[in-house]
């Protein structure tokens, strides 16, 4: 399996650093987005369980099995955070499955199942994306094509390194066109997801996210996108009420 993604900066101390007054500027360069996730990886996978209520593990698990991965295939995680997908996906692949990613090889130490040693952690660019055409059975990306400055070519090289017939399964914060959806979606990032992101010294890096999600695409529009970029079916899901949507396109 293969992930593009940033390196984890040391934890060093556990002292929270005090919150200054902040100007919000939309994120928008590569750059600036890798130095962002870098500040938010060491308490990434704390923040997740305590803000999704550890929802967002039931979320994965559904996203990596729309990608259709089965046992002995090859699989691509692209955009691997902490390596969640990545070990969901190796468990799907067993141990005779391949796998090539990036970041979280810590984490994949301290595990003792042998499919877990099939993976490979390769820091990359997903909009050009090192591996040959037709190289993977399946692949998946989760919160990670929102923060891609060029989404379409990210879908592109998903599309060329797939073999014909199979998926990418596309996990993210939903873009509702449902106005009481995105306002409850709204209220809950300032109210919460932010308040619990300062206590860890992040409140700036987490109000990023608001603007992410207004800047990203709705169902319809990645549907669309997919298509563009050369998959031959794409359905988009809403999951959670609404607040998130799982994308799965058939090259």
């Amino acid at each position: 399996m293969a992930t593009l993604q940033f390196t984890l900066p040391s934890i060093t101390g556990g002292r929270h650093r005090r919150e200054s007054p902040t100007i919000l500027r939309p994120v928008r360069c590569t750059a600036d987005r890798q130095a962002l996730f870098n500040r938010i990886a060491p308490v990434y996978d704390n923040l997740n369980d305590l803000l999704s209520l550890g929802r967002h593990r039931v979320w994965k698990r559904m996203s990596v099995s729309w990608s259709g991965a089965k046992e002995g295939d090859t699989v691509l995680d692209v955009c691997c955070g902490s390596g969640d997908l990545a070990f969901l996906l190796s468990e799907k692949v067993g141990i005779s499955g391949k796998e090539q990613l990036q970041i979280a090889a810590s984490r994949q130490r301290k595990r003792s199942r042998a499919c877990y040693k099939n993976i490979e952690w390769i820091e990359g660019d997903a909009v050009d994306l090192p591996f040959s055409d037709s190289s993977f059975d399946a692949a998946t990306i989760g919160y990670g094509l929102r923060n891609v400055v060029d989404r379409k070519k990210a879908l592109e090289e998903m599309c060329r390194v797939l073999k014909p017939g199979t998926k990418v399964s596309v996990l993210d914060f939903n873009k509702s066109t449902n106005p009481l959806t995105s306002s409850i979606q709204d209220w809950m990032i300032d109210n919460v997801v932010v308040p619990v992101a300062s206590g860890y010294g992040l409140a700036s890096e987490y109000q990023y996210l608001k603007n992410s999600i207004k800047e990203y695409l709705t169902g319809c529009e990645l549907e669309k996108l997919a298509l563009q970029a050369g998959f031959s079916e794409a359905k988009h899901y809403e999951i959670s009420t609404g607040f998130m949507g799982n994308l799965v396109a058939t090259r």
